[in-house]
């Protein structure tokens, strides 16, 4: 009697545990569907930064057996990027990674891509009324005032300052904004003389920063929100004299090397790796509702459970000492892959 309980309590023991492995066998895995496929979009494709996005967007895609596409505008026009998100949506994608240009005209084509059931993540710039799942960034607030600190220190008591912008492109104006409202609070003698749109373009920066530079001979520090005009202003302040600092936001390998002449005082740099690794994993959870079963009412009115309205990807402050380690093309070298390429 002792062999046969001992037999039947192995065989309850096995089909229990056997009874656990089917359910766990069907329960939803992090896995894509073979072919499932998911697009970054931006404006202005050949910009340096967004290829360390992209990077860590595929990595992450690649863990999940996931494939992944580069591409938008190579210009700076909004009508442009529209008509590429479009051109997404024909494909039907499982999702899209959106830096909009601007926010209010991508509300009407977000929304219709949620609808399609193509769930939208938007990062470094937002379309905040759109029905896109999830925003990834860096905090464009906290860039402006950490770029206002390390000016306004440098520059020291009562300096003239000058801001160039770029009207119109959110996290952009975030960033001024804040730089000029922390230059107030925590410099209050210095002194705003002059602000320039150069919308991400070299030679106008070089030339509004000529004009400024004539107009304000005592002028200590300039601020950009991006990169590609730094390279514009460092330029015409070299030619000047070189003693006005350049405080910039967004690195590429131009600026890294103005950073080590000392042409650039420095940069703000947001974690782009972060951002693209987890503007991917929450693209891929908001395509995949069955992977979450959450304790609310997401079932009884048939909505997608997963919002994470936003999320801080955290940035790093740029200067001779850490510029290398900016570098794309090493880091590049480092992974061993081709980039945007693949």
């Amino acid at each position: 009697m002792k062999k046969i309980a001992t037999f039947l309590t192995s065989i309850a023991l096995a089909s229990a545990v056997m009874g656990n492995v089917r359910a766990a066998d069907d329960t939803p895995q992090f896995r894509c569907k073979p072919g499932e496929t998911y697009y970054m979009n931006v404006m202005v494709t050949g910009v340096e930064y967004w290829f360390p996005v992209y990077e860590m967007f595929k990595q992450a895609a690649h863990q999940l057996g996931c494939k992944t596409v580069y591409g938008g505008t190579p210009a700076y026009d909004v009508n442009q990027q529209l008509a590429s998100f479009e051109q997404i949506l024909a494909q039907k994608p499982a999702g899209i990674f959106l830096h909009p240009m601007n926010p209010d005209p991508f509300i009407e084509p977000i929304n219709r891509a949620a609808e399609m059931g193509i769930p939208v993540v938007t990062f470094a710039a937002d379309s905040p009324n759109s029905k896109r799942v999830a925003y990834i960034t860096s905090d464009n607030f906290r860039e402006g005032k950490a770029a206002a600190d390390e000016l306004g220190k440098a520059m020291g008591k009562g300096a003239e300052f000058a801001v160039l912008e770029n009207p119109g492109q959110d996290n952009h104006d975030r960033r001024v904004t804040a730089f000029i409202n922390e230059m107030k609070t925590a410099f209050p003698e210095s002194k705003l003389v002059a602000r320039a749109a150069t919308n991400q373009d070299p030679s106008k920066a070089y030339n509004a920063v000529l004009s400024m530079l004539q107009a304000h001979p005592n002028m200590k520090g300039i601020f950009m929100p991006e990169a590609s005009s730094a390279i514009g202003a460092a330029q015409a302040v070299a030619e000047n004299g070189g003693k006005v600092k350049v405080m910039t936001v967004d690195v590429n390998a131009k600026v890294l090397d103005m950073i080590k002449s000392g042409q650039v005082f420095g940069a703000i740099n947001p974690n782009q790796g972060i951002q693209g690794y987890m503007g991917f994993m929450t693209l891929f959870l908001a395509a995949h509702p069955e992977l979450i079963d959450p304790m609310n009412d997401a079932k009884r009115n048939g909505v997608n459970p997963f919002s994470f309205p936003i999320l801080d990807n955290g940035y790093a402050v740029v200067t001779k000492d850490n510029a290398d380690d900016f570098r794309w093309d090493s880091y590049l070298k480092r992974r061993g892959t081709k980039g945007i390429n693949e």
